[in-house]
This record gives structure tokens, C-alpha cells and sequence, in this order.
């Protein structure tokens, strides 16, 4: 039976050099990717859809993603009725940090892990947005809710994950324990500083 699940990632309209980095709701939202368990579906909904994605969202058993509890989703909140702190939530990123001692990105791991990389940064995200290159903005948001969705699953089949270093350019294993720990993650609360 497939579990009720979702992976999310988000794009935003502006970067934090234009709004600052505490000042994460104002970044505003371009468009959210999500991946679901349920359906075994890709969904995109744009800035005027979010409201579909918070139904949605209300029934998950768990939200997976990778810094969404720092990014993602305090970047979604000012467009939510849901206080985000009740939402079940897997950080895949905090996850890695508490066996490592440090953060690592979604590039190193994926590409150490999967064989595979990003498509881009951040910032063009926020460059397709502000030149309503639609089309390729979500291609890139779908990009890396698949890359957080097979970092996820490759973690349950293996315990394992890899990085590459961004100090000596070597290939690291981190074990992981995310089917154990996935229910213990649901309760988790949100840190209270976000950086």
C-alpha cells in the first residue's frame, strides 16, 4: 500500500540579497513541486494554486524535502490557514547535518548518491520566474522534488547516503536511519531560529 506521503520543494520571486536572509516570507513564492506517495504523481501549483496544495497538504502523514523546515516552508506560510509547525515534517538536509555536524546541498548528495545533479541554482529559479520563462521554472522545480524524492527512497533501501565535499572534493557515506525515524520526525517541532 503506498503511504501518504509527500516530497516538496519550492521556487521563489526573490532572493534574499533583495529582502534579506531573516526576512523569509517576503521572498514570495513562484511555484511548489510536490511529489505523491498516494498517487505516484508530479504536481506543480503556481503562487494562485497554493490553496489546492494546503488541502492537500492538511492530509499528509509526512512532509519530505530537503531544508524545508529552514526554507520551504516558513517561505509558504503567509499562504497557508495551517500553522506550519503542526505539519509532519521530514528534513532530509537537518537529517544529514546531525550525522555530519554540518549542512550539505542537495547538488552533493544527489550527484554522490544518485549519479546525478541539479539543473541549476537557486537564482536562476528566480531569474525563469522574472522573465515568465514558466515552462523551464517548473521543469526545474520538478528537478529537484525527483531528486529529494530518490535521495529519499535511496536512504530507506540502503540506510546510506553520499555527499562530495566541498573542502577536499572527496565522496562521503552517511548512514541514515529514515524508515526507523520517519514517524518520530512527524512530532518533531520547528526550530525556533531559522538560521
Amino acid at each position: 500500500m503506498a503511504q501518504n506521503y509527500l516530497v516538496l520543494d519550492l521556487e521563489t520571486q526573490k532572493t534574499f540579497d533583495e529582502v534579506g536572509r531573516q526576512n523569509l516570507h517576503k521572498l514570495k513564492v513562484s511555484v511548489v513541486g510536490v511529489y505523491d506517495y498516494l498517487t505516484d504523481e508530479y504536481q506543480i501549483y503556481e503562487e494562485s494554486q497554493i490553496s489546492e496544495l494546503e488541502t492537500r497538504l492538511k492530509t499528509a502523514e509526512l512532509i519530505i524535502g530537503f531544508n524545508n523546515r529552514r526554507f520551504d516552508l516558513p517561505v509558504l506560510a503567509p499562504y497557508l490557514f495551517l500553522s506550519i509547525e503542526t505539519l509532519p515534517v521530514l528534513d532530509l538536509m537537518e537529517e544529514i547535518e546531525k550525522v555530519r555536524g554540518h549542512r550539505v546541498s542537495l547538488h552533493s548528495v544527489a550527484q554522490a548518491t544518485l549519479g546525478i545533479t541539479k539543473t541549476g541554482e537557486g537564482w536562476n529559479a528566480v531569474n525563469l520566474y522574472a522573465q515568465k520563462r514558466m515552462e523551464e521554472l517548473k521543469r526545474y522545480c520538478l528537478n529537484d522534488v525527483k531528486l529529494t524524492k530518490e535521495i529519499y527512497d535511496y536512504g530507506c533501501r540502503e540506510n546510506r547516503v553520499f555527499f562530495i565535499s566541498n573542502r577536499d572534493w572527496k565522496k562521503y557515506e552517511i548512514p541514515i536511519c529514515w524508515n526507523e525515524n520517519a514517524v518520530a520526525k512527524k512530532d518533531a517541532s520547528f526550530p525556533t531560529t531559522l538560521f
